[in-house]
């Protein structure tokens, strides 16, 4: 789904730092990042941070070497450039896995071509339009659904917006594609959960969450063996038959990198949604004239769900490693050299959009990198689309009243998303 890690330092240093960063000398993060990843102003708002790094120019190095972008036409530039890529660095290689043979197996999402393309070839087929358009009257229901049960639950008093609509609908949606039966949809929640904040690079994290990263991992990886085998017995109209049976025609998918497949399309993709779907409507409730332009003009929502992408981003940043010497706006990139892409601060670029820090819904956002560009772009794109423009639909035709302007916001580094976002419901709303 969509590309979410971010920052990989490959050194030792870094790569020593493991789970212990939280307790570290905090010398280490100012040495390595242009911010504060554990400073809560930031989580509430990055984006004035990210406007004082874009003053210092296009490219900036930080202490430790890192190479820092905010640009859009930079952030373009590397995500299309094949000069740039993932490379072997000890952050990306926390997210490999070992094959029962001993071979090691990395997720589609950070290999490089030509493995990535013949991965990706083969996943894309799964969210082709036809597959996906097939969702949306199935996304409509269940979406109603949750809605009127959260309703009755709530009665007078607030909902969670987060529990009631923007986990469940992405779990429910990825599961019927996949051909997960509904009741393990609310364990998974909670692995792509565990997985999700995994993203983060491990020095940044607990070792609790390092293990829980890997536990999920592993509960999802056992899952899945358990499902395909059923799918070559007896084959359904589901994503895990489609690349059983891909698996089974040639060489294209190996059995523990189909495995690892699975479990990365459906932790990634649900975190993505999620959280599109959650910073979406904390946006339009903070924005009430845009809310009722969406309430006058529903058939924009397309539109807006990308100014809603734009605005606040569930994938705030990305790394890439120069794979041969390049340069970026004038300044040299040597081979080895990480990059990291402030795709947060790109969607807020004054060289590309007027106003970049109003949320304008009517706004024609053609250039958004919510998703990715080029070779990585989000391969479930179409899906996380359709997931909130239904989602966003339904939330903005009801009377919601945010019961705190300032919700508890997720201590995330890449991924950026609400813990719960309380509203209530105006009687007859």
């Amino acid at each position: 789904m969509a590309e979410t890690p971010g920052t990989q330092t490959g050194t030792e240093t870094g790569s020593a730092a493991g789970a212990d960063a939280p307790a570290m000398d905090p010398s280490f993060f100012s040495q390595l990042l242009p911010f504060d990843p554990f400073d809560p102003a930031f989580h509430a708002d990055p984006y004035a941070v990210y406007h004082k790094i874009r003053e210092q120019g296009p490219v900036v190095r930080t202490p430790a070497g890192l190479v820092v972008l905010t640009g859009h036409a930079e952030c373009s530039a590397v995500l299309r450039d094949a000069r740039f890529g993932w490379g072997d660095g000890a952050t990306v290689a926390e997210h490999f896995s070992q094959a029962p043979d001993g071979t090691t197996v990395r997720p589609f999402l950070f290999m490089d071509p030509p493995d990535h393309t013949r991965v990706r070839g083969l996943v894309s087929q799964a969210f082709a339009a036809r597959r996906v358009d097939r969702m949306r009257a199935r996304a409509h229901e269940l979406v109603t659904e949750l809605i009127e049960a959260a309703r009755a639950e709530a009665g007078d008093g607030p909902l969670d917006l987060m529990s009631a609509v923007a986990h469940p609908l992405p779990a429910m949606l990825l599961g019927e594609l996949l051909g997960v039966p509904p009741e393990r949809y609310e364990r998974f929640r909670t692995l792509s959960d565990d997985i999700a904040h995994g993203l983060d690079p491990s020095f940044f994290l607990t070792p609790e969450e390092v293990a829980r990263r890997d536990n999920a991992r592993a509960e999802l990886g056992e899952y899945f063996a358990g499902l395909a085998e059923e799918r070559r017995a007896a084959p359904a109209d589901d994503l895990v038959s489609e690349l059983v049976a891909a698996e089974e025609a040639g060489d294209r998918l190996g059995g523990h990198e189909l495995l690892v497949t699975l479990t990365l399309l459906l932790s990634a993709g649900y975190a993505t949604t999620v959280n599109l779907i959650g910073n979406g409507m904390l946006a339009l409730l903070q924005h009430p004239e845009q809310r009722a332009w969406l309430r006058a003009n529903p058939e924009g929502v397309a539109g807006a769900v990308e100014e809603m992408l734009r605005y606040d981003a569930p994938t705030q940043m990305i790394s890439r490693t120069a794979l041969e010497d390049a340069e970026l706006a004038g300044s040299p990139i040597a081979a080895g050299e990480q990059v990291m892409l402030m795709l947060g601060a790109a969607s807020r670029d004054p060289q590309v959009y007027d106003d970049p820090d109003a949320l304008v819904l009517s706004r024609q956002s053609t250039r958004n990198l919510g998703f990715g560009l080029g070779a990585h772009f989000c391969v479930g794109a179409p899906m996380a689309r359709l997931t909130a423009q239904v989602a966003v639909s339904a939330l903005s035709a009801l009377d919601l009243e945010l019961e705190t302007t300032t919700p508890a916001r997720a201590p995330y580094i890449i991924m950026r998303g609400l813990k719960e976002l309380p509203v209530r419901v105006a009687s007859g709303g």
